[in-house]
């Protein structure tokens, strides 16, 4: 790869799985690192067998989640539990600049690979462990998903409806909070190799990558006492910091459309009036300074969604945006991809082809760079695409030997 992007000539060894991990590797392909994803055949990525599939035809080539978190990435398979695997593991690990995993704190320390172990192999390593409770601790030995460590850092709790059970989120956004955080530590531990010629072992708990995002309620409770609750006063799609209103989502005209209003001062109410043609809000009592207009707010919602209604959420979106007025369309898969032409401007959604399922879009990647950026240069990885390229080209296995270990299934 040429030396065009900020990452450029970069190696990674990604032993990571499910999302988090891939999440971050996929960031670092992203930017121009050449990325070495390692599976085992027998026991490949859980997410290669997760929906959906393209063409709803199931394969472990064929998920569009897999394809999505491993693209940019080469693809190699490796049996660890072969003596001749491990020894292949350790030899690419001493041609590589960063090691990154996501498995149970201990996974890593029975293969005999802990920290000071892969200095051997490379002194000045970067080794990143993503783990649910991270490496030290009592807890070291649990094992977590998205999911239980979004309950286990607070934000499930503070997720739901006033007055009924926790909800916390149906998507497993913790995941990728994990994995944001992962690329943002390889690249702070890579500029201290370069000032100082020292890797260093980066030791991250997910649970820990939610408690941050909880830091308002946090504060509240160690400056004022006030414990966090879901009261019968939600706030729901209402804003409690700053406490303002309107601010909600609100339904409009066609199936399940609806479009978020957000006013912040008097200033933009009054501008809200005029779009909607009901300067007689403007003096009614209940609504004439913001802290009245919160008090009252769902009487109020109840008069801006009788205009909405009126209107699709895109026309909506439009008007107030002209007006100056935050607001926004609650989209679908379908308006981002196919309807949005602000995304299509932007370049979001790049083509490539995949060996087995053809040319298909992507999520792009969200920062444009003026100069060295990040770019789609392949599709995901089918199972083991790359081995003869690593085994063979980088890592100089023999024709000869790479047929014995093949069949003796070292890889």
């Amino acid at each position: 790869m040429e030396m065009k992007y900020p990452l450029s000539g970069l190696r990674v060894v990604d032993l990571t799985w499910i999302v988090a991990g891939p999440q971050s590797t996929r960031i670092l392909a992203d930017l121009g690192a050449e990325v070495i994803k390692v599976e085992y055949a027998e026991s490949s990525d859980y997410i290669r067998r997760a929906p959906p599939f393209a063409d709803d035809q199931p394969g472990p080539n064929r998920s569009g989640f897999f394809n999505n978190l491993n693209r940019n990435k080469y693809g190699i398979t490796l049996n660890i539990g072969h003596p001749e695997g491990m020894d292949l593991l350790k030899q690419l690990l001493a041609v590589s600049d960063v090691l990154i995993e996501n498995f149970s704190s201990r996974v890593l320390d029975r293969w005999g690979l802990d920290y000071e172990s892969q200095r051997r192999y490379r002194p000045d390593i970067v080794y990143v462990s993503l783990s649910g409770f991270g490496h030290s601790g009592r807890h070291r030995d649990y094992t977590t998903w998205g999911p239980t460590a979004q309950a286990l850092s607070g934000l499930t709790f503070m997720s739901g409806l006033p007055g009924e059970l926790p909800a916390g989120w149906g998507y497993s956004f913790l995941d990728h909070t994990a994995g944001y955080y992962g690329a943002m530590a390889v690249l702070m531990a890579l500029h201290h190799r370069n000032r100082t010629g020292e890797g260093q072992w980066v030791d991250i708990s997910q649970v820990e990558t939610g408690i941050v995002m909880t830091g308002p309620t946090l504060l509240d409770f160690t400056a004022n006492g006030r414990p966090y609750r879901r009261s019968s006063n939600p706030p729901g799609n209402h804003s409690i910091n700053p406490s303002v209103a309107p601010h909600n989502s609100y339904q409009c005209a066609g199936d399940d459309q609806w479009c978020v209003i957000s006013v912040f001062n008097d200033d933009e109410w009054r501008v809200l009036c005029d779009v909607m043609g009901m300067p007689g809000l403007l003096g009614d009592p209940r609504f004439i300074v913001n802290q009245s207009r919160v008090e009252n707010q769902n009487a109020l919602d109840k008069i801006i969604m009788g205009w909405t209604i009126q209107h699709e959420a895109k026309q909506v979106m439009e008007m107030l945006q002209k007006a100056g007025i935050a607001a926004g369309k609650v989209q679908t898969s379908g308006d981002k991809i196919e309807r949005d032409p602000q995304l299509r401007a932007r370049g979001f959604f790049p083509t490539v082809a995949h060996p087995e399922i053809g040319v298909y879009e992507y999520e792009g990647f969200p920062a444009h760079f003026s100069a060295a950026g990040a770019e789609l240069f392949r599709s995901s990885p089918m199972l083991g695409q790359h081995n003869d390229n690593v085994f063979q080209d980088l890592l100089g296995i023999p024709d000869s030997e790479y047929a014995r270990m093949s069949e003796e299934a070292v890889f």
